[in-house]
């Protein structure tokens, strides 16, 4: 006996099979035939309330709505008649009188802008109030794909009902454009479990709002904007999309995910993270990035500096998360991860850095024989040779390296290319170049090639690679950047008791990480801000500075306020050591005999991440100048789908490492005041502690901490779980062909 009975039954003269249970809108929806429906949506239930999807049933009397009606064997089912067509248009018009519709009638809506004057009668105000969503209003669709004629003017008198632009941090409501459809209501209630909307008042009075008209932070909404989602007429709205129409959805619905460089689900391991699926948050991370713990303790971490969570207070940890997950990897993920049959096809990778070892990663995974040609002594690109140990221990970036390697990347230290063609000549069929930009830039004054003059990245490259270096006890460093407070921070630890940074700037204009800024301040190093400088001296056993004072100007290219010297501000102070640290450039051999730009960087296509010349591809610092790990991976991610396809693959890299697909339907109540919870702090050590050694300074979440702020997660992602409404043909027809109004989707 089958698991599931089928039924056939005949709509529009066409034979349909389902299964037994469906209701006659499924089973329509099942064969691709189209009836309008509003109040009804794929993830509620249904009941039938805007009546537009009424239909004739042989032997059934009346016209029942196909979204309550369920399908029966044999039923005949008609959808489109002159008579449906007329009903569903009174209907639609009845709708229309509780919706301030100046848009949907007016001659010029198709030019029509917001805060445009309204220039019919049906709602005089100082602003259009038409629906803010415009082309993605399922109304709108629906007064086209059914029609209401062209000379009519509905009885719509505009209620001036509130309208929250500025009281709500994340979502609007426009009341006046509600049609209680109940969506919203039954979505929150229904379906996460939270009930922060319901019917208030009766008859015409009647409004969806929160109990007492409170502000949504005040009546235990999640922020999730599953209620956005659902809304057919823009009366909920991100504030995002108010005002800033032109982001796209991803952006404003789940704008964690859509900053991220690597697209990795940040709002499903999060989520996870806060149920205590550890192992499976770790291998959402992983199905984008072969470097979890590495990205956990150094990544710039776009997806926080978008998180919704910060209108409320503080943005989710997901830095701190994708560590703790990464902190605690049993190994769940490789009992998933698939490596395809060997193509026979060959790949050179110049540089082991993020870039260059995530594309030998995917490639090799993918069934190609990937060699890694590294310059230095020891694996990991600027994440070994730029990034201090106290920050990045070497035995994490060893752990993930050795994953590399056992998925097939074969890597050879010590070894400089300088030619491309030398590549193909070994039987190369395609070749990355990812050297990064290692190459420190000076000081560019008097006296900068002097003893004790350090440029930021050769620095911290000696010092990572072991060599001794002896700082004294005054260190200055020169710069505002993250290679700026590192190299500082080194110098710490290498002994130096006084250890300043100058920057130009304020610190309002620093590119440093501000968290890296505070740490450094807290282990004792002061930045002197609105200083520049102006050359360097020998002054016996010490290096002497020459500085000046600044002030900030006009903004310049890079949209900071300019640094302008204070005339007669100039000082001198004597240091140690100086190290330089305003910027790095690659160094790209005439031998690779590809087109290069601004500070020697690599040009290459953003999106497939091809040079100028055939066969060869490049990303990372190479192609943008210094950035940061994250990104560079993306190009590597990029890169591998690119030269996958040019050697005769799909292209297709991604891989699924768990079941846990989705983020939980329930959202409820997790904890009181929710949206009061403030964000987990990262223990460390205490400056004292770590003065003298390399000892990594942030200790890791507990467990506890990890899911509480895995909890504090709006679930933003869960929209995207969301089935779409079904929509009227792209194609609409209006209502003089009542005929053809309504076709097939």
């Amino acid at each position: 006996m089958p698991m599931t009975d089928k039924i056939k039954l005949t709509i529009d003269g066409k034979e349909v099979e389902v299964e037994k249970g469906v209701t006659v809108l499924q089973a329509a929806q099942s064969a691709g035939i189209y009836i309008p429906t509003l109040c009804y949506h794929p993830d509620l239930q249904p009941y039938g309330g805007c009546r537009l999807c009424i239909v004739e049933i042989e032997k059934m009397r009346g016209l029942p709505t196909a979204c309550t009606t369920p399908a029966a064997d044999g039923m005949q089912v008609t959808t489109k008649t002159p008579r449906l067509q007329e009903l569903r248009r009174a209907f639609l018009q009845l709708i229309l009188t509780e919706h301030p519709n100046a848009c949907l009638t007016c001659h010029r809506r198709e030019r029509c802008k917001p805060n445009d004057i309204c220039l019919r009668e049906i709602a005089v105000t100082e602003r259009c109030v038409s629906c803010p969503k415009n082309h993605n209003c399922e109304l709108q669709d629906l007064v086209d794909y059914i029609g209401i004629g062209e000379d009519l003017t509905l009885p719509y008198e505009y209620k001036n009902l509130p309208v929250d632009l500025t009281r709500e941090p994340l979502i609007q409501r426009d009341y006046n454009l509600c049609i209680l459809c109940g969506r919203c209501v039954q979505m929150c209630a229904d379906v996460r479990g939270i009930g922060v909307y319901s019917f208030i008042n009766r008859g015409f009075d009647t409004v969806v709002s929160t109990a007492f008209d409170r502000p949504l932070q005040d009546s235990g909404c999640r922020f999730c904007g599953a209620c956005v989602e659902v809304c057919p007429t823009g009366a909920l709205m991100d504030a995002e999309s108010a005002f800033k129409p032109d982001k796209g959805w991803e952006e404003v619905a789940v704008p964690c995910q859509h900053a991220c460089p690597a697209g990795i689900n940040v709002p499903l391991y999060v989520y996870l993270t806060g149920q205590g699926k550890f192992q499976e948050a770790l291998a959402i991370i992983r199905e984008k990035v072969p470097f979890p713990g590495t990205l956990g303790r150094v990544c710039i971490h776009p997806c926080e500096e978008a998180c919704r969570r910060s209108a409320l207070n503080e943005p989710i940890s997901i830095k701190f998360l994708k560590r703790f997950a990464a902190d605690r990897d049993y190994g769940f993920w490789k009992h998933y991860s698939k490596k395809l049959p060997s193509t026979g096809k060959k790949v050179a990778i110049v540089g082991s850095g993020p870039a260059g070892l995530t594309a030998g990663y995917y490639l090799a995974k993918a069934g190609h024989t990937v060699t890694v040609f590294e310059q230095f002594s020891r694996a990991g690109g600027m994440m070994r040779v730029g990034i201090p140990d106290y920050r990045l221990p070497p035995e994490v970036l060893d752990n993930e390296i050795d994953a590399i390697k056992d998925a097939g990347v074969e890597i050879k230290l010590n070894t400089k290319v300088e030619s491309v063609d030398s590549l193909f000549d070994q039987g190369y069929q395609a070749v990355f170049l990812a050297p990064g930009a290692h190459r420190g830039q000076g000081l560019g004054v008097e006296g900068e090639n002097l003893p004790g003059v350090y440029d930021g990245a050769s620095f911290l490259r000696e010092v990572n690679l072991g060599k001794k270096i002896d700082v004294g006890r005054k260190v200055v460093v020169i710069g505002g950047g993250n290679v700026a407070i590192d190299s500082a921070r080194v110098a710490l630890r290498l002994g130096a008791k006084d250890v300043h940074i100058i920057y130009r700037r304020t610190r309002n204009e620093m590119p440093a990480s501000p968290e890296e800024v505070e740490a450094a301040l807290e282990e004792g190093i002061q930045i002197d801000y609105l200083r520049g400088h102006i050359k360097v001296c020998k002054k016996g056993d010490c290096l002497g500075l020459t500085c000046n004072c600044m002030e900030l100007g006009e903004p310049d290219a890079s949209g900071r306020r300019r640094p302008v010297p204070i005339k007669g501000s100039e000082y001198d102070i004597e240091y140690d050591t100086i190290i330089a640290a305003i910027g790095q450039r690659p160094e790209i051999p005439d031998g690779f005999k590809v087109k290069t730009g601004r500070n020697s960087t690599i040009q290459a296509d953003s999106i497939t991440m091809a040079t100028s010349r055939k066969g060869v591809w490049a990303g990372g610092d190479a192609v943008t100048g210094p950035d940061s790990v994250i990104r560079a991976i993306a190009a590597g991610r990029a890169a591998a789908s690119s030269i996958d396809k040019h050697l005769g693959g799909s292209g297709d890299i991604d891989e699924e490492l768990t079941h846990e697909r989705k983020i939980g339907i329930c959202a409820g109540i997790t904890a009181e005041d929710f949206t009061g919870q403030t964000r987990v702090k990262m223990p460390h050590l205490p400056a004292e502690k770590v003065t003298g050694n390399f000892i990594e300074v942030e200790t890791g979440l507990l467990t506890d901490d990890a899911i509480a702020e895995g909890n504090r997660c709006f679930q933003c992602g869960f929209r995207s779980q969301i089935t779409p409404a079904p929509r009227p043909p792209e194609k609409a027809r209006s209502a003089e062909e009542p005929d053809k109004a309504e076709t097939t989707a």
